[in-house]
């Protein structure tokens, strides 16, 4: 009877144990909307790690912003009570100096120059850096953010047009100096507050792609995209330092790869969404205006060799990346 009762108690831990692996939550959040690339990609992650894990990995999603923006999703992952999330760049450059110089304007030659650059050496180089850094998360594969352009209420057909423009950019000092440097005037901040400050006159455009105009309603109060390409951003897919650490290196090595496979899968509908997007902005009377690029590379010489000067190297890399 002892001996029973001794095998059942040393049974109790590994109870215990399995039932601890089969309960892990993993919260995705993202301020896009359901139905939104990235979104859709990383539902599809979630279903796939969940089906590989055998259910010990469960994921719940979050689209459209419900738990905050970036920057509290990315303090909320950094204490462990969100779990995964796609951030932007411009938010991670404060904190993680070496992913500035994928801020930098027009450091990419097109889209598929950025998408070459992330699926070699230096995209995996620049992840390692934020998974090292004291940031707090693991960086695990890129997203395609899109080409951001100016859309504002008055047309800015070349350089002279932006003068004193106020245009709303993504809190990074980077940014907001880019846009100065063209003659602008660089205003910060979150995504959620750009609706009304159009609409308000708080500020007189912004800088994004086509399909988060449209998502977010911002071609409602700006009928003018100015195809400038200053930016071109990928956009890292991050878990809480705290969650990858609890899980075993099996999972840790499902999630990766599982990430990556979202990488791929969000490229796809990234092209199908931007291609509909554009449609969609110009059946709602929004003028796409090609502008000569020059002017606007010209004007932000001095913000690459002020950024630029710690990364010449790296920099060096991605030019010679075909």
């Amino acid at each position: 009877m002892n001996f029973k009762r001794t095998l059942l108690i040393a049974a109790l831990p590994l109870a215990f144990l399995a039932q601890a692996a089969q309960a892990l939550d993993i919260k995705i959040a993202d301020i896009h909307p359901k139905g939104y690339p990235t979104v859709v990609a990383e539902e599809s992650m979630g279903k796939t790690l969940e089906k590989e894990s055998n259910g010990e990995l469960k994921f719940k999603y979050f689209p459209g912003g419900v738990l905050g923006s970036e920057k509290e999703v990315i303090e909320q992952m950094q204490a462990g009570a969100i779990q995964m999330s796609r951030v932007s760049l411009g938010i991670v450059g404060p904190v993680v100096p070496d992913v500035n110089v994928f801020n930098m304007p027009f450091i990419f030659r097109d889209q598929a120059h950025m998408r070459a650059v992330i699926d070699g050496e230096v995209g995996d180089a620049i992840l390692d850096r934020i998974t090292n850094s004291e940031f707090g998360l693991v960086a695990l594969a890129w997203m395609d953010g899109g080409t951001r352009n100016l859309y504002t209420k008055k047309p800015v057909r070349k350089l002279e047009d932006l003068k004193g423009m106020k245009i709303r950019v993504q809190g990074n000092p980077m940014f907001i100096e880019t846009i100065n440097a063209m003659g602008g005037n660089g205003i910060a901040m979150d995504t959620g507050e750009i609706f009304s400050a159009l609409q308000t006159g708080v500020i007189d455009g912004a800088e994004n792609n086509p399909p988060t105009m449209l998502e977010h309603n911002h071609y409602q109060n700006a009928k003018y995209y100015s195809l400038t390409g200053h930016l071109i951003l990928p956009e890292p897919i991050v878990m809480s330092k705290i969650t990858w650490n609890k899980l075993t290196p099996e999972q840790q090595a499902l999630v990766k790869k599982a990430a990556k496979a979202a990488q791929a899968e969000e490229r796809v509908l990234w092209d199908q969404k931007s291609a509909a997007s554009e449609e969609k902005l110009k059946a709602a009377g929004v003028e796409f205006i090609t502008v000569d690029k020059k002017p606007f590379y010209d004007a932000t010489a001095a913000i690459r060799a002020k950024y630029g000067a710690p990364y010449a190297d790296l920099i060096k890399r991605i030019e010679a990346v075909q």
